[in-house]
């Protein structure tokens, strides 16, 4: 019967809009760039559109395989394996932009990290479902899960990748609040981080730096404040309707990646408000119909899995904005769908693809509700 009922379609539809959307501002605030490092304008829109074919692709697929099956720990525990894997090899890798976060082959290249969030949310949704109710014994419930949270935050980390570390934060803990974890765990945990947030934040100078222009990004426009600032006049400039599709002046080499982390401020200036409010409905229709999958699902490992897919694309955006609004310090966080960047649309589109799944048994569950109830 679930195999006749069709997926949650407003969130098909948001999805393919954010895609589109995303694939039309990234070739719009790319073009100078790609103009001037390939001689082709669209250079860099090609790129992301082959990504953005495999991932449709894989959407489609996931679509259709049963979520359940992630949870077989044949499938699981090799997926981890390899996700482990990848974050080592890459480590050893020749370094690009003064980091190790690309795995490359000739033109191809491919972010682990992103790979092994979608793992590591996953496994955590076979780890709460097998103890729904019970995450009472630290060292059975939630130590091991943890190690393996805290594994690959410390081998992200060595990149060097703070933003993406922090995501993942937040997201296991949303889905240990979510499975019930009691509060003195989260006060204890939030205790002794704050050493080694301190040695990651403020002895890491130009990671301090970033803290300080975020306070007074004035003290050093031409320096560390001139991201937030070029960015926040970006997002000023647009005014209520925007300048117009491809007539962003701040893309011109006064925004730093305009294409990539500071999507956004090009979206706001070219689009003005009315498209920035419209970007936001997408992603709040996304979450509203991922969170109601979550409440749908017809067992704790899809409940807890809609959830965590649901909230690693939210959480990530709302970073991803806050940043650009100067709201948070500058992190090296995409928006999801809209940011170029192959592995993290890619692997968005993968997520969806199982969300999407869910939401076909939820469907099912939803209407076995409404028999029920009419009878």
């Amino acid at each position: 019967m679930v195999n006749r009922l069709s997926s949650d379609r407003l969130l098909f539809i948001a999805t393919i809009a954010l895609v589109v959307f995303g694939l039309l501002m990234v070739y719009s605030a790319s073009a100078p760039l790609a103009t001037e490092q390939l001689d082709d304008p669209a250079g860099i829109f090609w790129k992301q559109a082959a990504w953005a074919v495999l991932g449709v692709g894989a959407m489609l697929l996931l679509m259709r395989v049963d979520y359940s099956y992630f949870s077989h720990p044949a499938v699981l525990f090799p997926g981890i394996f390899f996700a482990l894997t990848l974050l080592v090899i890459v480590l050893w890798t020749a370094p690009h932009q003064q980091t190790n976060r690309w795995l490359r082959w000739g033109t191809f290249s491919f972010q682990p990290s992103e790979f092994a969030k979608l793992m590591l949310v996953i496994f955590l949704s076979y780890w709460l479902a097998r103890r729904s109710g019970r995450l009472d014994s630290f060292v059975r419930d939630i130590l091991p899960a943890l190690g393996l949270v805290g594994v690959i935050v410390l081998l992200i980390l060595r990149e060097p990748d703070l933003g993406t570390p922090i995501a993942i934060v937040l997201v296991c803990s949303a889905m240990f609040f979510i499975a019930g974890l009691p509060i003195r765990y989260f006060c204890a945990l939030l205790l002794m981080s704050l050493p080694a947030f301190y040695l990651l934040v403020y002895r890491v100078p130009y990671r301090r730096s970033r803290i300080l222009a975020f306070l007074d990004p004035h003290a050093d426009p031409l320096g560390s404040g001139f991201q937030i600032i070029q960015s926040l006049i970006s997002v000023g400039s647009g005014g209520p309707a925007g300048v117009g599709l491809m007539n962003s002046k701040q893309k011109l080499f006064f925004l730093p990646a305009p294409h990539t982390d500071f999507i956004f401020a090009v979206t706001a200036e070219e689009l003005g408000l009315w498209g920035a409010l419209g970007l936001l409905a997408l992603f709040l229709i996304y979450f509203w119909r991922g969170w109601r999958t979550s409440l749908l699902a017809p067992d704790d490992f899809g409940c807890f899995l809609a959830a965590g897919l649901t909230l690693m694309i939210f959480c990530q955006s709302l970073i991803n904005l806050s940043v650009v609004l100067a709201l948070l310090p500058p992190k090296g966080i995409p928006l999801p769908f809209m940011s170029y960047g192959g592995s993290s649309l890619f692997f968005a589109l993968a997520a969806t693809g199982i969300l999407l799944n869910i939401s076909r048994h939820a469907e099912w569950r939803e209407k076995i509700r409404s028999v029920e109830q009419t009878g």
